[in-house]
């Protein structure tokens, strides 16, 4: 008799890390979804969505959004460091005058940072981006007025599967790019808030 093709069990290092995942906790703000992971970026991987939900006043407006994904390769590339590579995104919009802020690019990294840092996350290898937009509506658009936005893309190394105080840090720094106040003693955050176009 033929045998059924079964899958392949997971690499016990992913299948603890996704467990380890799975047991993370996040701020009640969040609403978090498990997504299609990217294909081809590595042999496993597993990705998440999350949205920031208003925490008072009824309001249904978004507040910010982000992803993460969880790679995993046992070959260990080169350009990795290690078997494991998180790779993140987290935007969300800003009043004007504080998406004309010097330092907000440099700040919003430090938030992912220090995020990560306070949850004990053992990593290595971080880089990534933070893109400030500014935008003017015109024409029929000209309604909508001036707006900003903060992006911010990262990446690293987790040097272990405990993988949820990553997938922590990264939820906090959702949540401070949206304006809600942090959860850690001794972060600071600054007062943005989602403001609509004037």
């Amino acid at each position: 008799m033929p045998q059924t093709p079964t899958e392949p069990a997971l690499p016990a290092a992913f299948a603890a890390a996704v467990e380890a995942i799975r047991g993370a906790s996040l701020r009640p703000e969040l609403v978090v979804s498990e997504i299609a992971s990217p294909a081809n970026l590595a042999p496993h991987a597993i990705a998440f969505a999350a949205d920031v939900t208003p925490a008072r006043h009824g309001s249904d407006s978004e507040l910010g959004t982000g992803r993460f994904i969880l790679l995993f390769d046992q070959s260990a590339p080169e350009a990795w460091g290690g078997q494991f590579r998180v790779v993140c995104f987290a935007q969300a919009p800003l009043e004007t005058d504080i998406g004309l802020d010097p330092f907000l690019a440099e700040v919003a990294w430090s938030w992912l940072v220090d995020a990560l840092d306070t949850r004990g996350a053992n990593y290595t290898a971080a880089s990534g981006t933070a893109t400030k937009i500014l935008s003017t509506g015109f024409g029929t658009l000209a309604d909508q007025g001036d707006g900003a936005q903060i992006e911010l893309r990262a990446s690293w190394t987790p040097l272990d599967h405990q993988i949820a105080s990553h997938v922590e840090g990264w939820g906090e720094l959702l949540c401070m790019l949206a304006g809600l106040p942090p959860v850690a003693e001794g972060v600071s955050v600054l007062p943005i808030r989602r403001a609509g176009r004037e």
